[in-house]
């Protein structure tokens, strides 16, 4: 973990190249690039090791309704009574936190989603917290969750599913380059925003990374064969968890699935599934490249790194600079009617929010 030092206010995202390969995505570029994330890595740490103090008073938000609902708690629309900007926020209960042994997770999620900065990954605006419950404050995306929408859909076409994965590509890069390891890709987990791009949300999971962890987290139809196995594991789960996501955009399924979860480990492990008829050859040669268990074969984890997908002939036509800069037209736009249409979400029952009368677990949670 990295340690705690004061630091100035974060750049402004920008990037360009001075040249363009005329095939495929050249070492120039790559250069340049990782340059680049290096100055973004640098600014991460260095709100990684800042505190701050919210702008806003958290009696200025008032309730909207749910958006979600989880494990440890719910998400619920917010409208800021001075600004009308409206937010999304994560409630999470310290009691469930505690009773499923999620302190350090959560801990990490907080601190994590304050620090990164991507055009495809949410990020923190404000936290609080009171006797009971935690709350993590970020912007509203009115576009609902991809997985909402590949059920509506059946399934991406392969244009689509390749602008969504060319996004997904560049934000692991980002997440990885920064020593985080996600653990939790899926369709559930990405968000698509007013303009159609992608924001990947809930950071339960992720983790910074040094060497290798050990953790079994994420979910069943997505576990990488080492994860499974318990061999510990580095980055190339994300890679492996990737390579799911792609298989199910494009075909509207995971490729490995069973009523039972060790059912689907056995899958998993032998790499058991086949590719739909609809696959383009180059799709079909993309799966197999990441759906590789020795991963000393998996893409992304190799010694071209991310260069294997860049240069990959799927990928081929997606302009990597116009991707990251948000450029390229959408294939799909989410339809929406103003900043507060929540119309891209689910429906639940609302539930009121008690906090205690005393504080509780405050130990627990005093770095909070």
């Amino acid at each position: 973990m990295y340690n705690r030092k004061s630091a100035g206010p974060s750049k402004e995202l920008a990037y360009k190249v001075t040249s363009l390969a005329s095939d495929g995505y050249s070492p120039h570029q790559h250069q340049q690039y990782t340059k680049y994330l290096q100055q973004l890595r640098n600014e991460f740490i260095e709100r990684w090791c800042k505190t701050t103090k919210p702008a806003i008073v958290f009696s200025e938000l008032d309730r909207v309704r749910t958006l979600g609902t989880g494990a440890f708690g719910r998400v619920l629309l917010l409208k800021h009574s001075r600004s009308s900007k409206f937010y999304a926020m994560k409630v999470l209960e310290k009691e469930k936190i505690i009773k499923l042994k999620q302190v350090e997770h959560t801990l990490y999620e907080k601190r994590i989603l304050e620090a990164i900065r991507f055009p495809f990954t949410v990020s923190m605006e404000f936290s609080f917290k009171d006797n009971s419950y935690i709350y993590f404050i970020m912007p509203f995306v009115t576009g609902g969750e991809m997985f909402t929408h590949l059920r509506r859909m059946g399934k991406f076409d392969e244009p689509l599913g390749k602008f969504y994965a060319s996004q997904v590509i560049l934000a692991l890069e980002y997440l990885h380059f920064c020593n985080l390891v996600y653990r939790d890709l899926k369709p559930e987990n990405i968000l698509i925003d007013k303009n159609g791009y992608l924001k990947i949300t809930d950071f339960g999971f992720c983790k910074v990374l040094q060497g290798r962890t050990w953790t079994l987290c994420g979910t069943p139809e997505y576990l990488a064969p080492e994860l499974i196995l318990s061999k510990g594991y580095g980055f190339s789960v994300d890679w492996w968890s990737f390579g799911v996501l792609l298989y199910e955009m494009n075909a509207g399924y995971p490729p490995f699935y069973a009523n039972e979860p060790m059912k689907t480990y056995e899958k998993i492990v032998a790499a058991k599934y086949r590719c739909p008829s609809s696959f383009s050859s180059d799709l079909r040669d993309l799966v197999r490249n990441v759906l590789q268990v020795d991963i000393t074969k998996r893409y992304g984890v190799m010694k071209n790194g991310v260069l294997d997908y860049k240069n990959h002939k799927w990928f081929k036509g997606i302009e990597w600079e116009s991707i990251l800069n948000c450029r390229s037209p959408p294939p799909f736009v989410p339809p929406y009617k103003n900043t507060s249409d929540t119309s891209n979400f689910e429906r639940y029952d609302e539930e009121p929010i008690n906090p205690a009368a005393y504080c509780r677990f405050s130990t627990e949670f005093e770095d909070f």
